[in-house]
């Protein structure tokens, strides 16, 4: 028997009006750094403004996930569109990662072939950026810890304020100094520091669209609860996975005791599981000890 509440709103829904002013944010310093990248000559700021461009269409494509995820379910699609949020996080994992790749890639080259670069407007870009996205990271950082996709837009803009700090940092050597591998330098550092995030990002959402247990549900200890309901005698293929960020689902087969109800057992089952381990969806059958006899066990 399952359990049907309409639909449920996903994490990531909870946040959409932060993603949409983030979204207003880097759309417009993606412009300014664009053109002050080019001015100015510095890789640096051409990287930090190649994560921008990633931010836009990261925190563009969580809007749009979000927008999926809250269309109803259909007969063709029976759970709706939750995994449209799981898809967006792994689209901007994997692109962070190639855009990472691409700066160091760059920096390589340059440490070859060293450019000069406008140190002064590099500065003045760069401050711009680093106050937009400490701004974007407050709004970010509270759904983050709630969504895949809100993590996947908050580590895109948190890279890029880490960015705009080492594009500070260049210029102000380049301009006391005159040191311009500071430039690429820097690049190459940020590169590195953003890729094992991205990769446990990915793997998060690798995990989910693999109906993995999710991080939050401990299946022994759920386990364990649930056969010491009254009514119970056995518990057997349990399985727990995500459809998105913060909508867990569940099914499970309980044995039932001699002489319980199944209308207890049932209502026991779901009150544990709903309000104990916060699952979303549950699938609860119930049976006779003969009838599970016959079945295989997971």
């Amino acid at each position: 028997m399952g359990s049907g509440h309409g639909h449920i709103q996903s994490a990531g829904g909870r946040n959409k009006k932060s993603l949409a002013i983030v979204f207003g944010l880097t759309s417009f310093y993606l412009i300014v750094e664009v053109i002050g990248g080019f001015w100015t000559g510095s890789l640096a700021l051409l990287a930090d403004a190649g994560h921008m461009l990633t931010d836009v269409a990261g925190v563009g494509l969580a809007l749009l996930a979000i927008w999926f995820a809250e269309r109803p379910a259909s007969p063709e699609k029976t759970y709706g569109y939750y995994r449209v949020e799981i898809l967006a996080a792994m689209t901007n994992a994997v692109v962070l990662i190639l855009i990472s790749l691409y700066i160091l890639y760059e920096a390589y080259e340059r440490f070859k072939n060293l450019p000069a670069v406008e140190s002064g407007w590099m500065l003045a870009v760069a401050g711009v950026g680093l106050v937009i996205n400490i701004a974007g990271v407050f709004v970010l950082r509270a759904g983050s810890k709630e969504s895949l996709n809100m993590k996947g837009a908050y580590f895109e803009v948190l890279s890029d304020m880490l960015t705009s700090v080492g594009v500070i940092i260049a210029g102000i050597v380049m301009l006391t100094t005159g040191w311009y591998y500071a430039d690429p330098l820097i690049s190459a550092g940020i590169g590195l520091f953003i890729l094992p995030r991205t990769w446990l990002l990915l793997k998060d959402a690798v995990g989910v669209l693999l109906e993995g247990t999710p991080s939050d549900v401990n299946v022994a200890n759920l386990r364990a609860s649930l056969l010491e309901i009254e009514g119970v005698a056995d518990i057997h293929d349990l399985h727990v996975w995500s459809l998105t960020s913060g909508v867990n689902a569940m099914s499970v087969h309980a044995v039932l005791a001699e002489h319980s109800s199944h209308d207890d057992v049932l209502e026991r089952v779901h009150e544990q599981c709903t309000h104990t381990y916060k699952i979303s969806h549950i699938t609860v059958q119930t049976e006779c000890a003969s009838f599970a006899a016959h079945e295989t066990h997971l």
